[in-house]
């Protein structure tokens, strides 16, 4: 079977906070916090399957940054490959198209959410890349 790749977008505020969301109810990820993204389409390159999926999830725009983790595992029996990326955020005129709610969380909390299996496999990553990128200002 071939794996599937997906991409998920790392972005911080001027305090060190980790912008997740928390899917709407329904699905089998309903209600599960998640770093905002999603599959990449045939052909997309992660940076454009980043800019694509913040657009859609939020309507706003990002700029792409280097790649802070990577992990595995599997969605009803289908393998993926999942890349999450710093990106930086062109706006915060936020609109909810596919979650409830968002917040902002120090990275060291994250671990206390009810995240996707997906991105809490990219947590001790994710933690140990944090400690040492500088916050936006």
């Amino acid at each position: 079977m071939r794996t599937q790749r997906s991409v998920a977008g790392v972005a911080l505020d001027d305090q060190g906070r980790v912008l997740i969301a928390k899917r709407k109810t329904g699905g089998s990820l309903g209600c599960k916090w998640e770093f905002p993204g999603g599959k990449l389409e045939p052909g997309e390159t992660a940076e454009e399957g980043l800019r694509r999926e913040f657009r859609e999830e939020l309507a706003v725009d990002v700029a792409v940054g280097p790649n802070y983790a990577t992990g595995e595992f599997a969605h009803k029996g289908v393998p993926f490959v999942l890349e999450a990326y710093g990106v930086e955020l062109l706006s915060r005129r936020f609109r909810l198209n596919e979650h409830e709610r968002l917040e902002w969380v120090p990275p060291d909390r994250l671990a206390e959410y009810d995240l996707a299996a997906s991105d809490r496999c990219l947590l001790p990553q994710l933690l140990n890349v944090l400690g040492s990128v500088v916050p936006n200002s």
